[in-house]
């Protein structure tokens, strides 16, 4: 069976709710991420989201700490609480499934993205505004949304506060 085979054979859901997403500056959390990561290609628009305020810290905490050796003291970033609409979805969040779908579970967490990519393009093509993924930085789901297939005007930013990273990582969040 291809991966799309698969894919088609999933239940399609529909997913109303609050999501979060970091920015850095005055970027809108609308603008979706151009570069390749694990759930998309460089040629890909996404918008990558988490269902809980510090899964979606800690995924950008990562990213950040992974390009240079010092975390910066003068990054300014915002968590934004969104709020949105998707009526095609495909929940993706049990790692069983994933595994089925070529993805190894013990080096999720590694930017080992080649079986995610495939995944997230194919679901992608498919025309699903979104895909419920498990967060690979916190135990909390990633809601990763397709702009091109997705009405924009269905989600909305509903508060937007500064993120006083040297706080958050006092916490020892990550």
């Amino acid at each position: 069976m291809t991966l799309l085979d698969a894919l088609t054979e999933l239940p399609n859901i529909s997913f109303a709710g609050e999501f979060w997403r970091v920015v850095h500056g005055d970027r809108s959390p609308i603008d979706g991420s151009k570069g390749a990561g694990r759930w998309n290609r460089r040629e890909t628009e996404v918008l990558y989201c988490a269902l809980e305020r510090d899964g979606a810290l800690s995924e950008i905490h990562f990213h950040i700490t992974r390009a240079q050796p010092v975390f910066p003291s003068r990054l300014v970033s915002s968590a934004c609480r969104m709020q949105g609409r998707f009526e095609k979805v495909l929940d993706l969040t049990d790692m069983a499934l994933l595994v089925r779908l070529g993805v190894d579970r013990n080096r999720y967490s590694e930017m080992l993205y080649e079986a995610t990519q495939r995944i997230g393009e194919a679901v992608g093509f498919l025309g699903f505004e979104a895909m419920l993924v498990p967060n690979a930085r916190h135990d909390s789901t990633n809601l990763v949304a397709f702009p091109d297939n997705c009405d924009l005007d269905e989600i909305e930013e509903r508060a937007r506060e500064g993120v006083d990273w040297k706080a958050w990582r006092a916490r020892g969040e990550r």
